[in-house]
């Protein structure tokens, strides 16, 4: 029997392989590191059942990827086709009431004695496999033991084997979880500013992991709009709890200013947010940094506060690039700190950029903010300048959150 033929007989309707492989798409697991989540449960299964080998692996299109595995002579990707693997995923669908495949001997097997693990000498001999399933409830992947000797299992053994299936299938739940938490993320960013005349703005943030510590955020008020990048110390779930934090806070606190008078003092709804969240900086031993600012469209006039965030500036209609001044510490780091406000104005032709520091990491390990500034010079507008940082993060994910507004005065 050849590859072909095996790969035909476990085959699933191509309607029912798309809406799996959406599935396994929307996991986002695909090529991530080793997770030690997954090792305590493969290493427990090895050290439970006395098998050589153990594994979580995932069925793609074309592939079989391993995201863990214990055990000598290990294989962590490999064709489709000569995986026993895809017969587990084929069986969730044929025998969804009895999903484990287990088999005793596979060289007895016609539909895998010809698979190179197993014809090889000192193969695979011993498999038992139980699905692994995405949104929607598709079978994406598969907990497995292999061993080189015939065995069996009886029933205890069967049903210890299905309680740690399970184990590693709430562990891949919660990065189903995480994908969720990812979609609120963006979900709170705000809409695109549809009516800032004699504007053009764009805004964009892109987390290194599913969530992330940078956000954006603006709105409009009397006079034109408020505009805010935030960056939180970290990655990932922990510094978007503290973001969704920092941002509510900030929130409040400017509207709170703003309905006193449109050109009240920007820096009291900062200091107000500090000493609002001072003691959950200080129990989580983290920090923000923070560009606040409010524009005035009528005038071009810029108010801002730079809270130990630096990367603003504006590239002048000549095409200069002036950096605007940093404002002291990231909030966090200091208690009882306090920040003033300063100002810049936009003439017509002129664009303000704020960017996160993760825009670093997109030019290169070496690269220095005067790296970005030059950056900005060659991008005038705004839409031009976030089609190209969203290239650069297409073409390498960043280590970072990249984060990034742009607003040009068009005209008068």
């Amino acid at each position: 029997m050849t590859s072909d033929v095996v790969h035909d007989r476990f085959a699933l309707p191509a309607d029912v392989e798309e809406q799996r492989l959406h599935s396994l798409t929307q996991l986002d697991i695909l090529d991530t590191p080793a997770e030690e989540r997954f090792d305590r449960i493969i290493r427990m299964a090895q050290l439970i059942f006395e098998v050589p080998r153990a594994y979580i692996n995932f069925i793609d299109r074309d592939r079989q990827w391993c995201k863990q595995a214990v055990g000598e002579g290990l294989e962590i990707s490999g064709p489709r086709e000569t995986s026993v693997c895809r017969a587990t995923i084929a069986r969730t669908y044929d025998k969804p009431s009895e999903p484990a495949l287990i088999v005793d001997d596979l060289t007895a097997e016609p539909e895998f004695a010809a698979l190179p693990a197993i014809a090889a000498e000192g193969g695979i001999r011993f498999y038992a496999g139980y699905p692994l399933f995405g949104p929607g409830g598709h079978a994406v992947g598969t907990f497995c033991i292999y061993d080189l000797k015939p065995r069996s299992l009886d029933a205890r053994q069967r049903e210890v084997f299905r309680q740690l299936a399970v184990w590693a299938q709430r562990e891949l739940e919660r990065s189903d979880d995480l994908e969720r938490a990812a979609a609120i993320q963006r979900l709170l960013l705000p809409p695109e500013i549809g009516d800032l005349p004699g504007y053009s703005v764009c805004a964009m943030c892109s987390p290194a992991f599913a969530v992330g510590g940078d956000f954006y955020d603006y709105y409009a008020v009397q006079r034109g709009a408020v505009l805010t990048v935030a960056d939180v110390m970290g990655k990932g779930l922990g510094a978007a709890l503290l973001t969704a934090s920092v941002r509510s806070a900030l929130r409040g606190a400017s509207r709170a200013v703003d309905q006193v008078a449109h050109d009240a003092d920007l820096s009291a709804a900062i200091n107000s947010v500090a000493s609002q969240l001072a003691e959950d900086f200080s129990r989580t031993e983290t920090f923000v940094t923070i560009f606040h600012a409010r524009l005035d469209t009528m005038t071009g006039r810029v108010q801002y506060v730079d809270v130990g965030h630096g990367i603003a500036a504006v590239l002048r209609r000549t095409g200069e690039v002036e950096r605007l001044s940093a404002g002291g510490l990231p909030m966090g780091v200091v208690p009882d700190d306090t920040w003033g406000t300063q100002e810049t104005m936009l003439e017509p032709g002129d664009m303000l950029v704020v960017a996160s520091d993760g825009s670093l990491d997109l030019l290169g390990r070496s690269a220095v903010e005067q790296d970005i500034l030059n950056f900005v010079a060659a991008h005038a507008q705004p839409g031009e300048l976030c089609a190209a940082v969203g290239a650069l993060t297409t073409r390498k994910p960043p280590l970072d959150d990249v984060t990034l507004i742009a607003v040009r005065r068009d005209g008068p």
